[in-house]
């Protein structure tokens, strides 16, 4: 729910949502000032309904990248910037925070971007949608079939572990609006993908994802780096390790990670975390779909095991699940620098100097859903995903042209790259310079 309360003052608010240029003044000071298309909005008394994120971009650097991208198909959004007490930001403002100090680059991206949307890349497509869906469909029908009525039952639980993961592809999808493009109807996909298909939380993921998106690899804003105690992608976190439990368990992070962590952050998330967001938030109908999902696991799917046979089976499954979604996940920041809480970067720059591409071909862009082009991702949030090879050229240009580094990097190079830098940071080690 947004809440915007009464102005506390005279000088707040104007007619027409219009905000003084002194009022602004005094909210920059209280970090409360936001820079979008050149108005300086006031968002000290706005709640926002995608939680904390604001905050992130308030005070310094220039929002209009990451509005654009979260909020593009959104004409609500659009009517409530539009009520906030605003202004036009004046010359000084503008050289201070305009475009995070890259007025070449911003203006060059946005105008690969308004060809991009002109040329039909952020348009959804049915035929895509169609596979996509009847891919997890037919993937737990085939699961299902071999763990019940054939003798492969390590292909079943295989298939079914696969196919998990790739709910949490697609839902990753829906969560950005980007698979059908209507968001009432990505927002219940999405639901329906992420509670049924992982027991997770669709509320909580795009909380908390947006905020990653926003500033990927900064400290003290992007809450993937907010891992302990399970695990520490960067010596900054690790040093806030405490206890020698928990020192010791990063020192064998590295050998840990896919087969213990994962699963251990999956249970975490599945039985606690996101149950409890839910709650908190009053979002009944997500806990009703986490529900269904262990009724067809336990009441239809394995009612003939014994709860010692079922448990496992349940174990195994999610451990395989897991360790497919985050640790393909991983590779695309994980071993990347980061950069300190007070730093502001350019939208362009977030995507070229901490995120990796994989290098594409059939099986690794099927094995990822795209998502090995996780640059053109950061760019463009909001274009479907299947859409990113072939933007893929363009986007290497813009690249060039700054001075940017576009990282493609082998699957599997990475993948070693990425848990020696978890084994590096664990046990006080200098990571590989080519991680």
């Amino acid at each position: 729910r947004s809440g915007k309360t009464a102005p506390k003052d005279d000088q707040r608010m104007g007619r027409g949502g219009e905000l003084s240029s002194s009022a602004v003044g005094s909210a920059a000071q209280r970090d409360s000032t936001v820079l979008i298309k050149g108005e300086m909005y006031d968002v000290s008394e706005f709640k926002h309904p995608g939680g904390s994120i604001l905050k992130y971009l308030t005070g310094a650097g220039d929002a209009t990248d990451a509005f654009t991208e979260f909020h593009g198909r959104s004409a609500k959004a659009q009517k409530m910037l539009k009520a906030l007490p605003h202004r036009k930001a004046t010359d000084g403002e503008v050289k201070a925070r305009a475009h995070n100090g890259r007025e070449a680059l911003a203006a060059d991206y946005a105008a690969l971007r308004a060809e991009l949307a002109a040329e039909g890349f952020f348009d959804p497509s049915a035929g895509e949608i169609f596979y996509r869906l009847f891919e997890i469909v037919a993937m737990h029908a085939v699961g299902v079939s071999l763990l019940l009525k054939t003798s492969y039952w390590w292909t079943g639980v295989a298939v079914l572990g696969c196919v998990s993961g790739r709910c949490g592809w697609l839902m990753h999808e829906g969560g950005h609006y980007s698979l059908t493009g209507k968001i009432a109807v990505d927002r219940v996909l999405q639901q329906v993908l992420y509670c049924v298909g992982c027991g997770m939380s669709a509320a909580w993921w795009r909380n908390q994802h947006n905020k990653h998106h926003a500033t990927p690899q900064k400290l003290k804003h992007d809450v993937d780096l907010d891992t302990l105690p399970l695990v520490a992608f960067n010596e900054a976190i690790a040093a806030k390790a405490k206890g020698p439990v928990v020192k010791f368990w990063l020192k064998i992070q590295g050998c840990a990670f896919v087969p213990i962590s994962c699963l251990l952050v999956a249970l975490f998330w599945q039985f606690y975390l996101h149950p409890r967001h839910a709650l908190r938030t009053k979002r009944y109908g997500e806990l009703g779909l986490m529900a269904l999902r262990y009724w067809i696991i336990f009441g239809v799917v394995l009612a003939s095991s014994s709860w010692p046979a079922a448990l496992a089976t349940y174990l195994l499954y999610d451990q395989i699940a897991a360790a497919y979604i985050f640790t393909n996940f991983a590779l695309s920041h994980t071993h990347l620098p980061v950069t300190d809480a007070d730093q502001y970067l350019h939208w362009v720059e977030y995507a070229a100097n901490h995120t990796t591409n994989i290098a594409p071909g059939p099986i690794v862009n099927w094995w990822m859903a795209m998502l090995n082009f996780q640059i053109e991702h950061h760019l463009f949030p909001s274009m479907p995903q299947f859409r990113h090879p072939r933007v893929s050229p363009r986007v290497k240009a813009l690249f060039e042209k700054h001075g940017l580094t576009y990282d493609v990097r082998p699957y599997f190079s990475c993948l070693a790259q990425t848990l020696w830098n978890l084994h590096a940071v664990g046990n006080d080690l200098k990571a590989s310079k080519s991680a």
